[in-house]
């Protein structure tokens, strides 16, 4: 069983950065590609990034691609994902997702995940 804790979410202005965190319970964190879905208002849930279980490997949804950045701290069990240029567009619920995901064409499924966090707020002004 894993338990992931995200942070850093929060009220932001349009051009604002943030920087969120996921914490993860698991001593074997390491085994696990980790991904960061998000779900605005009135819309399903959606693939943002993921990275693979080294960081070696990242992933991004073509609609953030060059703007966000997912990195992972395997010593600290903490994935993270520094939002730059931030949008009234990326306003969401954001999640972290771990999972035992060895295919490239695997990380932006939703279904390839096991464990999720709870969810953090960004919400950007205009």
């Amino acid at each position: 069983q894993v338990q992931l804790v995200e942070s850093g979410g929060g009220l932001v202005q349009a051009g604002g950065s943030l920087r969120l965190s996921c914490a993860a319970s698991a001593r074997t964190f390491s085994s696990y590609a980790m991904g960061w879905f998000r779900q605005a208002p009135g819309k399903e849930r959606e693939f943002v990034a993921a990275i693979s279980r080294s960081g070696g490997i990242t992933y991004y949804a073509d609609s953030v691609k060059g703007q966000f950045t997912v990195s992972r701290d395997n010593a600290k069990n903490t994935v993270y994902l520094q939002m730059n240029s931030l949008k009234p567009e990326d306003t969401a619920v954001y999640y972290c997702a771990a999972g035992f995901i060895y295919s490239s064409a695997s990380y932006s499924s939703e279904a390839r995940y096991d464990y999720w966090g709870q969810g953090t707020q960004v919400t950007v002004s205009s």
